[in-house]
C-alpha cells in the first residue's frame, strides 16, 4: 500500500529521511489537514517519490508537496536475546544517562509500551553504563 503525505518544498527530495513528529495545532482548519496527519508521530520515514501535485501552506515556507513514503524500521534496544522474525513486546527503559551512545534508542518515542512488535534485525550486543544487557534491533509493527 502506498503511503502519501505532504512535505514542504524544501524536504522534497527522493531518498530523504525525516521523523513524523505529529499534528501541529495551527492546522486544525486546514482541508489538507487529513494527508499531513497519516503518518505515526515519532516514526522514520523516506520520500520515495514526488508526485507533480502541490499546495499552499500556512506553517511551511512556500509550499507543500505531494509524496509517496515508507516507514522505516524502529531501531530499539531490548533485554532479551533476540532473533530475527521473532515477535516481542517492548518496554521503553527508564534511563537518564543522556550522554550514553545508546540513550535515544532505549527511550524512543515512537515505542508503544506493551505492544507487540516483529524483530527484522538484529546489530550487535550494548554497552550499557547501567550493566543491562541490551541489544540493537530494528523492528516493525506486528
Amino acid at each position: 500500500m502506498v503511503l502519501v503525505t505532504l512535505v514542504g518544498e524544501q524536504l522534497a527530495v527522493e531518498g530523504q529521511e525525516f521523523v513524523y513528529l505529529g499534528s501541529n495545532s495551527e492546522c486544525r482548519n486546514c482541508q489538507l489537514k487529513t494527508v499531513c496527519f497519516n503518518l505515526k508521530p515519532g516514526r522514520n520515514y523516506r520520500i520515495t517519490k514526488l508526485r507533480d501535485k502541490f499546495h499552499e501552506c500556512n506553517i511551511h515556507e512556500g509550499k507543500v508537496i505531494v509524496v509517496e513514503v515508507e516507514e522505516l524500521p524502529l531501531t530499539v534496544a531490548v533485554s532479551q536475546q533476540p532473533s530475527e522474525g521473532a515477535t516481542t513486546i517492548i518496554e521503553k527503559k527508564d534511563c537518564r544517562d543522556i550522554g550514553c551512545d545508546s540513550f535515544a534508542i532505549c527511550t524512543t518515542t515512537a515505542l508503544q509500551n506493551g505492544k507487540t512488535y516483529t524483530i527484522r534485525k538484529v546489530y550487535e550486543k550494548l554497552t550499557c553504563p547501567k550493566k543491562y544487557e541490551l541489544y540493537k534491533v530494528d523492528v516493525s509493527d506486528s
